[in-house]
C-alpha cells in the first residue's frame, strides 16, 4: 500500500485586473460618523450603511432599518476636477448640496440640529 504525502489546496486563481472600488478614508469617515453621531443623539437617525462600489462610496442614514435612506453621503472621485467629489442627495433624489470639501458638505445638517424650544 502506498501512502502519498499530504497536497496543499491549489489557490484559486483572481482575475489579473480586478476593479479598485472607490471608498471612504479614515478622516472622511471619521467626519461621517461625526455628524451620524450627533444625529443619533438628536433621535433623528437609527442605522446607516455604507457600500463601496466601483465608481461611487455611498453612506446611507435610515431613520428605520427596513426603509428606504433619508439621506445619501456620496463620494465620486471622477467629479473631483468639475462639481465636488462630495454630495449630499436626499430621499427623493434631489441633491441638497454638492462640492469639494466634505465638511462644507456635511454642513446641510447642522440646521436640521437646530430647533426651536417649545
Amino acid at each position: 500500500m502506498l501512502i502519498l504525502p499530504p497536497v496543499p489546496p491549489a489557490p484559486i486563481p483572481l482575475p489579473s485586473t480586478s476593479a479598485e472600488v472607490v471608498r471612504f478614508d479614515r478622516m472622511e469617515l471619521g467626519q461621517i460618523l461625526s455628524v451620524y453621531g450627533r444625529m443619533v443623539a438628536a433621535g433623528e437617525w437609527r442605522d446607516y450603511a455604507i457600500s463601496a462600489l466601483r465608481d461611487v462610496a455611498i453612506f446611507s442614514v435610515f431613520r428605520r432599518t427596513a426603509e428606504v435612506p433619508l439621506y445619501r453621503i456620496e463620494k465620486r472621485p471622477k467629479l473631483r476636477q468639475k462639481q465636488g467629489a462630495y454630495a449630499v442627495i436626499g430621499e427623493g433624489g434631489q441633491v441638497l448640496r454638492r462640492g469639494h470639501d466634505l465638511v462644507a458638505v456635511l454642513r446641510v445638517f447642522d440646521r436640521k440640529l437646530i430647533r426651536p424650544i417649545e
